[in-house]
């Protein structure tokens, strides 16, 4: 029993317009559902914040630093190491001459920022665990708000999202809409 008061389920409310998706959200939170249980899926990009959704924070600006930090570190030690191990001595000049290291240290830094770029976008992405509830009318246009809810929540949640008036309501199971003309 107490297993299953813990579980959670998920609910999908498609809506035509944003102003409905976002009397949605916002009958949601006063219900007391929190922004990480809530999730909007359009096919049409929106601004960040435009359904009364938090501010998501990532990290993403971090990682080209880190990344052009140890590109740089690469090209230094791969440099130093090549010119210590087999060093051409020419004319008194030095084994290690700056100015003929510059443009591979550039393309290390580069190097190193972009790779850690591409890795930190694929890891703020926060790639999904496992499929959720969709609906195809989503590419067609229509707004959807799925909420993550446990089981004693989940009227509370079906409730929040029934009086913004949607076009569908979606759990696992099916539609929860009641067909016109059907009691």
């Amino acid at each position: 029993m107490a297993m299953q008061s813990q579980a959670k389920r998920e609910l999908l409310a498609l809506y035509e317009e944003p102003d409905q998706a976002a009397d949605a959200v916002e009958r949601l939170h006063g219900a007391g559902f929190e922004d990480n249980d809530i999730e909007i899926l359009s096919s049409t990009p929106y601004p960040e914040g435009a359904f009364g959704e938090g501010h998501t924070k990532h990290r993403l600006f971090a990682f080209p630093f880190a990344g052009a930090a140890c590109g740089m570190a690469v090209g230094i030690a791969w440099i130093v190491g090549a010119q210590v191990s087999l060093p051409i001595i020419t004319g008194g000049k030095p084994v290690v001459a700056v100015p003929a290291i510059i443009q591979i240290l550039y393309e290390g830094t580069l190097l190193g920022a972009v790779l850690f770029t591409v890795l930190g976008v694929l890891f703020e992405s926060r790639l999904p665990d496992g499929v959720g509830l969709y609906d195809d009318r989503i590419s067609e246009g229509y707004i959807g708000i799925s909420v993550m809810a446990r089981e004693r929540r989940l009227p509370d949640a079906q409730i929040a999202l029934e009086e913004a008036s949607p076009i569908d309501l979606l759990s696992k199971e099916g539609s929860l809409m009641h067909a016109p003309g059907t009691t």
